[in-house]
C-alpha cells in the first residue's frame, strides 16, 4: 500500500506504549502526527473538517503498527485487530467521531483484511493531549 511505519514515539508520561498479557497486546493511544513527526492538531467541527480529521485517524493507526512492531519485533505476530478506542478533539455539536475513527479502522482493515475487523468506541473529546486532533488505542491479538 506505500505506507511508511512512523517510529515508536516514546511515552509523554508516566506509561509504558505497550502492554502484553497472555495473546493480547495492549497499545497506549497514539495521538495524531504528520509523516514529519509534527502533531496534526484541529477541533472537528471548528478548524478542521471529517476527511482531514479520518486522515489524522489512519496517521494514529500506523503509529499503533509503530508500537506493535516495537514491542513485537515485527508485524507478522498479529494475528487480529480486537479492538479500537478513538478519541476526537471536537466541538460539543460535532457528531460525525464514528466516520473520523473510521480513518484508523478502515487502515487496519485494508492492512490485515478480516482480522482487521475490530470492536471500537468512537467518542469526542473536548481537548487532547497537546491539542492532537485524534488519539486511538488499541488491543491486538498476537501470536506467542
Amino acid at each position: 500500500m506505500g505506507l511508511v511505519l512512523p517510529e515508536a514515539a516514546a511515552p509523554a508520561g508516566s506509561y509504558v506504549p505497550t502492554v502484553q498479557t497472555g495473546t493480547l497486546l495492549y497499545v497506549s493511544g497514539q495521538v495524531s502526527m504528520d509523516p514529519d513527526g509534527a502533531l496534526i492538531r484541529g477541533r472537528c467541527g471548528e478548524t478542521m473538517g471529517v476527511e482531514e480529521a479520518s486522515a489524522a485517524a489512519a496517521r494514529c493507526a500506523l503509529a499503533i503498527l509503530a508500537q506493535a512492531r516495537a514491542a513485537l519485533g515485527d508485524l507478522d505476530r498479529v494475528r487480529r485487530v480486537v479492538k479500537l478506542n478513538g478519541y476526537v478533539n471536537s466541538t460539543a455539536d460535532f457528531g460525525d467521531h464514528p466516520k473520523v475513527i473510521n480513518g484508523a479502522s478502515d487502515l487496519m482493515v485494508s492492512l490485515f483484511g478480516d482480522a482487521g475487523r475490530h470492536a471500537r468506541a468512537a467518542v469526542g473529546a473536548a481537548n487532547l493531549p497537546f491539542g492532537a486532533a485524534v488519539e486511538v488505542e488499541a488491543v491486538l491479538e498476537v501470536a506467542p
